[in-house]
């Protein structure tokens, strides 16, 4: 049981939360009022300063004064504000996800911020500064309710610091109903392995960040730019081709550096654990974070391999699941590939009967020489297709030597060579008892498993130039992932058969 002073201190500790991250919202744009101002009246300044602090302060703390939730007639509702009052229902049966989130300042307040999906949009019912206790207990119970047929009691709390009831009914925290607890014991599915963070500096992902946030960097005329400036002057004076060696090390030496303790900081502490009839997650150094879906709800897994992961045997593995708003549940980082696809087995509940194909292991069936052809054609169409007519301007305009434009034209037909290998090497299906295995991708590999039970429908295109071989695109319609698997290029033969087979009626 939690005491009122408990419970009174703990929604104290949300107002060094709050008022932080309201001014979050506008703090960009009143510094820039600011200078701008400052620049004509410093005295502004003055008081322009004190009045910003104290109106975010202010603003946080009608926030955490107006906001209540609770849990009545199989809602979960939450209501905020004063003049604009906003109320905010979810059916309990609705409710698809429930993630925990907590900063570095709510881990040091013991708080923890609560995330609520419906599945139904971008949209999510969002409570900040709980303490962790309470939101773990709300999690529970939220999750717990959306299992259970009937609904509990009403539950009820308040959120706010100006109105409560003096009784150990109204601040106790909620409990969880019974049956929505499961006594099955918690599952371990992965650990984080501190030497998977050798495969972080093959993310591109890491990279586009980083030179997006260096590019941003040079717009502004800082002094370092222009010490760096003179500096690289003075370094070209010696030698171009040790200061290039020189860069290309250090470079890639930082870069290595810097993805490695990104990995380690947003990774740290991984654990995907089934616990009853959810799958969660929970991660983090500096910011943890929990995500939670339904078991029930996952309708597949897919296995990509970037073409920079695949050259050191990694992979990422993500399952499909129906009512969350991208679709997709990313279970594991970039890891070694026989990791990934473990896993991703796992979360398939896999290798439970005997005799159960494995789906992330299947050969493939090939889809024939004409689909190769066509995956040439697509590659050469990629590259060629704009580089071709580029060159040719630039010879026709004398813009460019020929020499060069012939190089570009050789180069492109080098990559849509290599992109069309990559994408036939990678095309193929197979068919199990209860899956839908589809192999695509260009650069980047990709394996996709979709349930049987979970395609809700097919569609068969073609087009002039598949008619000719008889090809179809065939597409499975499901209420997971990006709510659709698509086998490229597949002859009729094999892709009828399959339609029938999977949805006789």
């Amino acid at each position: 049981m939690t005491s009122y002073d408990e419970w009174q201190r703990t929604h104290r500790r949300s107002l060094l939360v709050l008022p932080i991250t309201a001014a979050k919202s506008f703090l960009l744009p009143v510094a820039i009022a600011m200078v701008g101002i400052g620049a004509q009246q410093p005295k502004i300044l003055l008081v322009a300063g004190p009045l910003a602090v104290v109106g975010s302060i202010g603003l946080g703390w009608v926030v955490w004064a107006t906001t209540r939730y609770r849990i009545a007639d199989g809602a979960f509702v939450v209501q905020r504000g004063v003049l604009n009052r906003t109320s905010l229902t979810a059916p309990v049966d609705r409710i698809r996800s429930v993630d925990l989130e907590a900063s570095l300042l709510h881990r040091v307040l013991g708080l923890e911020k609560v995330a609520v999906g419906t599945g139904v949009d971008d949209t999510r019912i969002e409570l900040n500064s709980l303490s962790t206790e309470e939101a773990e207990q709300l999690r529970t119970l939220l999750l717990g309710m959306a299992h259970v047929a009937e609904s509990p009691a009403d539950t009820e709390m308040s959120h706010s610091g100006l109105e409560h009831e003096a009784t150990a009914a109204a601040v106790d925290p909620p409990q969880v109903p019974a049956g929505a607890a499961t006594s099955a014991p918690e599952q371990v599915l992965a650990t984080l392995d501190p030497k998977w963070s050798r495969f972080a500096p093959f993310s591109l992902v890491r990279l586009a960040v980083v030179g997006a946030a260096l590019g941003a960097l040079t717009q502004f005329d800082l002094p370092v730019i222009e010490t760096g400036a003179a500096l690289w002057d003075k370094l070209i004076e010696l030698s171009v081709m040790v200061v290039v060696v020189g860069l290309v090390v250090g470079a890639l030496a930082a870069w290595t550096a810097l993805s490695v303790v990104g990995y380690l900081v947003q990774w740290w502490d991984l654990r995907l654990f089934r616990e009853g009839g959810n799958l969660r997650l929970t991660r983090g150094l500096l910011t943890t974070s929990s995500t939670t879906v339904e078991v029930a709800r996952i309708r597949g897994v897919e296995v990509t391999e970037p073409v920079l992961l695949r050259m050191v045997n990694g992979a990422e593995a993500t399952a499909l699941v129906t009512g969350l708003e991208s679709g997709k549940y990313a279970v594991l980082p970039q890891v070694p590939r026989a990791v990934a696809t473990s896993v991703a087995g796992q979360v398939l509940w896999l290798g439970e009967e005997p005799g159960t194909v494995d789906p992330l292991a299947v050969p493939l069936v090939r889809h024939g020489a004409a689909a190769t052809r066509r995956c040439h054609i697509r590659g050469q169409l990629a590259w060629t297709g704009w580089v071709l007519p580029l060159a040719l301007l630039a010879i026709v305009f004398d813009v460019a030597p020929t020499a060069l434009a012939v190089g570009a034209v050789s180069v492109a037909v080098l990559l849509g060579l290599l992109d069309g290998f990559f994408a036939s090497r990678h095309l193929g299906h197979a068919l199990t008892d209860d899956h839908l295995v589809v192999g695509s991708g260009q650069l980047t590999r990709t394996r996709t498993v979709l349930e049987r039970a979970g395609i809700i429908g097919w569609v068969l295109s073609q087009n002039p130039f598949q008619r000719r071989h008889d090809l179809v695109t065939l597409i499975a319609t499901t209420a997971a992932g990006a709510e659709h698997v698509t086998v490229r290029d597949i002859p009729r033969s094999l892709a009828e058969p399959i339609v029938t087979t999977v949805t006789p009626s």
